[in-house]
């Protein structure tokens, strides 16, 4: 039986998507190596879209061929609550038709609250190391409270923060080139969502 599969919202659909499907993985490998997982990570499927994420988490937990199956996705709006994951899912309007499965569990989901590119405004060394002098610091929110922001000012402040650089931030390949670079130390002191997510893995894998 396999260990462990985490679903993840990133990397394109379609049959020419298969480098960003790649490069998406790539990076959650080496944040998960970071995080302390050498040996004993998941597998990681970038799914793409939200639905897609959904629909092959639904179809492994059903299955149950692995002894854990979660998904890792935007919570795409704060959170009152981080530990209620299915509830959170049935307040936001874009998954509220999602129906949590026989027998799955809160552990089952991890966010990034509210979208990946939290992590990247959190994360300040990793910013200047990838984006150098051209990065105008100025433009990012401060760093308390990042996920009680919405997705919206988050990348809308990383996009305005960027965008004198040459390699300007966006979705795609440029977004995980930065999130390779990341450092889980600072993501877990910054954001509770990631820490919640640290230590379910920790517990499971």
């Amino acid at each position: 039986m396999v260990a462990a599969y985490i679903y993840v919202e990133g990397g394109a659909s379609g049959p020419s998507s298969k480098y960003l499907t790649i490069r998406c993985q790539q990076a959650f490998h080496k944040l998960l190596d970071r995080m302390g997982f050498q040996g004993r990570k998941p597998r990681l499927k970038a799914c793409g879209r939200r639905d897609a994420v959904y629909d092959d988490f639904c179809t492994a937990h059903q299955t149950g061929n692995a002894t854990y199956v979660a998904m890792w996705l935007d919570s795409e709006e704060p959170m009152s609550d981080i530990e209620q994951a299915w509830r959170h899912l049935g307040s936001v309007t874009t998954v509220s038709t999602w129906q949590k499965p026989a027998g799955a569990s809160d552990e089952q989901v991890l966010f990034m609250t509210t979208c990946m590119e939290t992590w990247i405004v959190a994360d300040r060394v990793a910013l200047r190391g990838h984006y150098k002098n051209c990065l105008n610091e100025k433009a990012l929110p401060p760093s308390s409270d990042l996920e009680r922001r919405s997705r919206e000012s988050v990348q809308d402040a990383l996009g305005r923060a960027t965008k004198d650089c040459s390699n300007a931030y966006a979705k795609g390949k440029r977004s995980y080139e930065v999130l390779e670079q990341l450092d889980p130390s600072t993501l877990r002191r910054l954001l509770p969502s990631f820490t919640r997510a640290d230590r379910i893995l920790k517990s499971k894998l």
